[in-house]
């Protein structure tokens, strides 16, 4: 759109936006968690939670390690199947309102079982449990590693992902502080999963730079990169993304939230789709950097100018990228296609 929109064009894309059904891959479960509803839960369980909210409830943190750090603590009170539960349904109920039709979301055996499998398999039940009682939108699990917990963590990671892989659990990745130890540490992990038939993601170029996404991509054997976004430093490696198809799992409101860029205006998302990139866009964390999948959208068109067409491009990348079976790829495909923006 190179025209200005009035603010009634304006208002009535918004409003498009908002009702366009909405295609996620990139979402991490805990993160995901509503500020209240771990308070809710801490309060059940006589948990004092209160070091990791500001003033006005919202989760506090300074910055990606503090970040990390908060994160972790506002799961200490998820700590039973029925926690997962009950996380599930708020998590898939929040983001249903936003016309989201589909979420993959990473969750990490590290949190749900101590890497024990049968535990694991009782987040995991628990977890479709809540998903089916939430209608309109579907879940599914990449199982995931934490990489500042170390290699031999990534591979029970990895053992508990071959055990669970199927249907729901589709999927295999990475997430965590990229700067701790190199991608070739974590190799074995995605050895082990990919031998078990699950897809494979992983988070690079969010920090470490256009680098860590070429050393990723060569050491895990991934097709799609969580984030990525640090690839735009590389043209080389650009290219290389363009022409072997690779996705990129761009979050940029997270982007903005935790420094990497100072605006969306700032954000390459756009330079990496001229350039023939494929990428999906997604929340990451929505509590945590106060977004949703609505206000995603909406602030790339503010930022780009980007029309419905556009956006309808990028939930088809996404529905291209997904790793569902192609039974629920084909009923995504149907619901994409009524949506008359």
């Amino acid at each position: 759109m190179t025209e200005r929109m009035s603010e009634e064009q304006r208002a009535a894309l918004h409003d498009a936006l908002a009702a366009m059904p909405k295609i996620e891959l990139h979402h991490h479960i805990e993160g995901a968690a509503p500020p209240d509803f771990v308070r809710r839960i801490a309060a059940e369980k006589r948990l004092d939670v209160s070091s990791i909210f500001d003033a006005k409830g919202a989760y506090d943190y300074d910055g990606f390690l503090e970040f990390l750090s908060v994160y972790e603590r506002a799961t200490k009170p998820l700590s039973s199947p029925d926690d997962y539960n009950r996380l599930t349904r708020a998590v898939l109920e929040e983001a249903r309102e936003k016309n989201v039709i589909y979420i993959e979301s990473f969750v990490s055996p590290a949190f749900c079982g101590g890497y024990d499998v049968s535990a694991w398999k009782e987040y995991l039940d628990a977890i479709r449990e809540g998903a089916a009682e939430v209608p309109g939108i579907a879940l599914r699990v990449i199982a995931t590693a934490v990489r500042h917990f170390g290699p031999e963590a990534a591979t029970k990671s990895a053992i508990c992902a071959q055990e669970s892989a199927g249907d729901f659990t589709v999927g295999f990745g990475i997430g965590g502080d990229e700067n701790h130890m190199t991608p070739r540490d974590f190799a074995y992990a995605f050895d082990a999963a990919r031998e078990a038939g699950l897809r494979l993601t992983g988070h690079a170029g969010e920090w470490g730079g256009a680098k860590e996404v070429r050393e990723a991509i060569e050491a895990w054997g991934i097709e799609r990169v969580g984030h990525g976004v640090q690839s735009i430093d590389d043209p080389a490696l650009v290219d290389y993304l363009a022409a072997a198809g690779i996705v990129l799992e761009v979050c940029p409101g997270s982007n903005v939230a935790l420094g990497v860029y100072p605006d969306v205006a700032s954000h390459p998302i756009e330079k990496l789709r001229e350039a023939g990139v494929r990428v999906t866009v997604s929340t990451d964390d929505p509590p945590f950097f106060h977004t949703d999948m609505t206000k995603e959208f909406t602030d790339l068109s503010d930022a780009f100018g980007w029309t419905v067409e556009d956006f309808e491009d990028l939930n088809q990348a996404a529905l291209e990228a997904a790793f569902c079976d192609e039974t629920t790829r084909a009923r995504l495909k149907e619901r994409l296609e009524r949506y008359d923006g």
